[in-house]
């Protein structure tokens, strides 16, 4: 594998693909203190519906970083953890998390100046 961020098969962009689906990091971040059931996480997680957790959750799981555990009490009862490897990337999540904060008026300034129509050039 390659280290050149800019390659299909570079590690880097593996990192950045992870974190650039919105709901990843937050479903990562709302299993930091423990495991959670799909009905505890959308409570938790607002705005997310049933179907977009449940592909957010195979798609962490198929790469490593959340396990399921069905309770075999209940056959329809499942939570969700993060693995080892998903713990690796709180750390991350909670640095971007601050930059947000410390930077969002910045950049919500500039996207609303970028909506402010400037004036018109002459034809």
């Amino acid at each position: 594998m390659t280290t050149d961020a800019f390659l299909a098969d570079c590690r880097a962009r593996l990192a950045f693909d992870l974190l650039s689906n919105t709901w990843n990091a937050v479903v990562l971040w709302a299993l930091r203190d423990g495991p959670g059931r799909p009905v505890e996480l959308r409570e938790r997680i607002g705005g997310i519906s049933s179907k977009v957790l449940t592909e957010t959750l195979r798609r962490l799981q198929f790469n490593g970083l959340v396990d399921r555990r069905a309770h075999p009490d209940a056959p329809s009862r499942v939570a969700y953890e993060l693995t080892a490897l998903g713990r690796t990337l709180l750390a991350p999540i909670d640095a971007f998390g601050a930059w947000a904060f410390e930077h969002g008026d910045e950049v919500m300034a500039a996207q609303e100046a970028a909506c402010v129509p400037g004036p018109q050039s002459p034809a």
